[in-house]
C-alpha cells in the first residue's frame, strides 16, 4: 500500500504542498508565493480563486518533477485552508467572482432586524452591536445586496477548502472543521443551521447553495482523471476531509485536550484547545467544530497578532531591514537581538495589541503607556511582544474560566515561534512550560495526522498525534520573570477597562473602526 501523504495548506500569503511520512517528517516541500490580496477599493481584500488551484498544481508538478517516485507513492490527500474566505461557484465548477478574503473590511446593510423584545434583550447582554456588526460583516450579505445576479448565478458558496476538494474529486464537499466565519452554521450541533434560526436570519444564504458536510478524517472521494492530469497525481487515492488551518494547526500540535493549549504565533495569533465538551469562548461566539473529530475548538484570536512584528520591521525598523539584505538574513533576525536590549517588563512600558477590533472588544485600539525618558525603539519592541503575551494569557484565563479546566502546558507554533527569545518570554508570561514542535509545518502536519488515519496508516487520529508529533524543545518559565509578568499582567486587564470610555469617544468622533 502507498504510504506516503500529500498535504495541502493554503494559507493567505502563500500555498504550500507537503509529502509526509508516517512518523510525520516532511520528505519534500513546496511553497508558492502570492499576494495576499487584490483591492480594487479602500477596505476590500480580494484573491482570485483560479490562483489557488494553479498554486496547488505548480507545486504538486514541481514536487513530481523532482521526486517522481516519492510522489508517486502519495497513498492519500488532505487539504487545510485560511478561514472564512468565500468563494462562489458556478454550476460549471467555476468561480463567479473573485473571494472576499478574511481581510476585507467591506460592510453590507443589515438583513435582519428583530423584534421590540429581542432587541431590548440583546441590549441588556451588550450584544446587540456585536450582533449587527457580525451581520455586516457578512460577505454573502453584501454580494446579494451589490452583485445580485452573481448570487442569483451562484450554485454553491464554499470555502476555500471546499473549492479546492471540488476541482481535487468533483464533489460539493467540506469538513464540519472547515466551517468557519461568516455562514449559518449551528456548530454544538456540527451541522447547518436551519431557517428559523438566528445565524440563517443574520446569514440568508439558500439552502441549495449549500453542500455536504463531513466529519474531519472522512474520505469525501477521489482523485478524477482531470485533477490528475492536471496535478500529476494518481487517479483514484482518497481525498480526506481535514479542517481550517487554526484548526488543523492544533491537532498538529498534539493538543488532544484542555490540559495543553495551542497558541498559534501568526498574522493572527490565536490561543486554543481541543476539548469534547462544547462550550462558547465568549457570549455569542461559538466554539467552532475541531479537526479532531468529535470535538470543538474555543479560542480567543488577536486579530493583528504577531503581524505587528512586520508592522515594527515596516515601521521602525529600516535599520535592520538594510542590514539583512547585506548578511542575506532575515530582517527578523536581527530583530530578534532588540529584545536582550531591554530588561524583562521594560521598566514599565506596555503594549495593548489590538491594533485591529475584536469581537470581545469591537471599540478596542492599540495603546502604549508608560514611556520614559529610559526608553528607546528596542524597547518599543520587546514591550509589542510582552502585550501579545498578555493578550493570549488574558484569552487563555477567559478558556479556562468558562470551560472550567485547567491548562498545564501550552504549545506553539507559528512564524514567531522560530524566535527562541519570543518563546521563553511567552512561557515566562504564561508561567507554563511551552513546547515547540519539531516542524512548523504544523497546519500541514494536522492534515497528514487526519490522512494517515483515514488511511488505516495508523489505528486512529490518537495514534497518528502519538506517531507524528515529535516537541523538539520546552521552554520551561523562569521563576524571577514569570513572577514580575504575572505582576505586570495585572495592570495590563486593567488598561482596556479603564480605556474603553475613551475608545467610544474617539470613535464617535474619527468614525474609527467602522461599526
Amino acid at each position: 500500500m502507498k504510504n506516503k501523504i500529500l498535504a495541502v495548506d493554503c494559507g493567505t500569503q502563500s500555498l504550500r504542498t507537503l509529502i509526509f511520512d508516517t512518523a510525520g517528517v516532511i520528505l519534500d516541500k513546496e511553497k508558492i508565493e502570492y499576494a495576499p490580496y487584490q483591492s480594487d477599493k479602500p477596505g476590500w481584500a480580494e484573491q482570485n480563486p483560479e490562483m489557488f488551484w494553479e498554486s496547488l498544481v505548480l507545486g504538486c508538478q514541481t514536487m513530481k518533477q523532482r521526486n517522481p517516485d516519492l510522489f508517486d507513492e502519495i497513498g492519500g490527500v488532505g487539504v487545510t485552508t485560511q478561514r472564512d474566505t468565500m468563494v462562489c461557484l458556478g454550476k460549471d465548477g467555476n468561480s463567479l467572482r473573485p473571494a472576499i478574503t478574511w481581510l476585507d473590511t467591506r460592510k453590507a446593510d443589515s438583513v435582519y432586524t428583530p423584534g421590540p423584545i429581542m432587541k431590548i434583550l440583546y441590549k441588556i447582554v451588550k450584544k446587540d452591536k456585536v450582533i449587527k456588526k457580525t451581520m455586516r460583516d457578512g460577505k454573502s450579505n453584501w454580494i446579494k445586496q451589490n452583485e445580485p445576479d452573481i448570487w442569483k448565478r451562484t450554485w454553491k458558496y464554499v470555502q476555500v477548502s471546499g473549492y479546492l476538494n471540488y476541482k481535487l474529486c468533483g464533489e460539493a464537499v467540506d469538513s464540519v472543521a472547515s466551517m468557519v466565519g461568516h455562514v449559518p452554521m449551528e456548530f454544538k450541533k456540527r451541522r447547518w443551521s436551519g431557517k428559523s434560526s438566528l445565524k440563517s436570519k443574520i446569514f440568508p444564504i439558500d439552502d441549495d447553495k449549500k453542500y455536504r458536510l463531513v466529519e474531519p478524517g472522512t474520505i469525501v472521494g477521489h482523485i478524477n482523471r482531470t485533477s490528475s492530469l492536471e496535478t500529476g497525481l494518481p487517479e483514484g487515492i482518497p481525498l480526506v476531509a481535514c479542517g481550517s488551518d487554526k484548526s488543523c494547526e492544533t491537532l498538529g500540535m498534539g493538543c488532544l485536550d484542555p490540559s495543553l493549549a495551542s497558541l498559534s504565533f501568526g498574522t493572527t495569533a490565536t490561543v486554543e484547545v481541543n476539548t469534547k465538551k462544547y462550550f462558547e469562548p465568549l457570549p455569542f461566539l461559538p466554539a467552532y467544530c475541531s479537526a479532531y473529530p468529535g470535538a470543538w475548538v474555543p479560542e480567543v484570536e488577536i486579530f493583528r497578532g504577531y503581524w505587528m512584528i512586520s508592522w515594527f520591521r515596516d515601521e521602525l525598523g529600516q535599520k535592520e531591514t538594510e542590514e539583512a539584505v547585506r548578511q542575506g538574513v532575515l530582517p527578523e533576525e536581527l530583530l530578534d537581538k532588540l529584545l536582550d536590549a531591554d530588561p524583562p517588563g521594560c521598566r514599565g512600558l506596555m503594549v495593548q495589541p489590538y491594533w485591529g477590533p475584536s469581537l470581545k472588544d469591537p471599540l478596542a485600539k492599540g495603546s502604549m503607556i508608560g514611556f520614559g525618558d529610559v526608553h528607546t525603539r528596542s524597547s518599543i519592541y520587546r514591550a509589542t511582544v510582552e502585550g501579545l503575551g498578555y493578550a493570549l494569557r488574558d484569552g487563555l484565563e477567559t478558556l479556562e474560566k468558562r470551560g472550567h479546566f485547567r491548562c498545564k502546558k501550552v504549545a506553539v507554533s507559528g512564524g514567531a515561534s522560530k524566535s527562541d527569545l519570543i518563546c521563553q518570554i511567552s512561557a515566562d508570561i504564561f508561567n507554563r512550560p511551552l513546547l515547540r514542535g519539531r516542524t512548523y509545518e504544523t497546519s500541514g502536519l494536522g492534515a497528514a495526522i487526519l490522512v494517515a488515519s483515514a488511511l488505516e496508516l495508523h489505528s486512529s487520529v490518537d495514534e497518528a498525534v502519538k506517531n507524528m508529533v515529535v516537541y523538539e524543545k520546552c521552554f520551561v518559565p523562569r521563576a524571577e520573570n514569570a513572577e514580575l509578568y504575572t505582576r505586570l499582567y495585572k495592570v495590563y486587564r486593567k488598561i482596556y477597562p479603564r480605556l474603553q470610555n475613551l475608545y467610544l469617544d474617539i470613535q464617535k468622533i474619527t468614525a474609527y473602526p467602522d461599526l
